[in-house]
């Protein structure tokens, strides 16, 4: 899909934490603001993650990665390790 610019203005001590959580979490401000929006227009039409959220073993799941990626721990494997040739 196509990209376009949004300029915003935010206040200075959301802009700080933005900055730190992006570093903190190897993202980019582009992508957060991406998926807040993407979270507003799933919540509007009705298609929430809720449901996959609520699943405990998911959930576990999802926080067990985050931790991974955020301490270095996790192992990265080449296209043909994970597929073959």
């Amino acid at each position: 899909m196509p990209k376009t610019r949004l300029n915003i203005s935010i206040d200075q001590d959301l802009a700080d934490f933005v900055k730190v959580y992006v570093q903190e979490n190897r993202t980019t401000m582009a992508d957060v603001v991406t998926q807040f929006v993407l979270a507003l227009k799933r919540h509007s039409q009705g298609d929430s993650m809720e449901i996959i959220l609520s699943n405990p073993d998911f959930s576990k799941a999802l926080l067990d990665v985050q931790s991974n990626l955020r301490n270095g721990t996790s192992q990265w494997h080449t296209f043909e390790d994970v597929f073959g040739d």
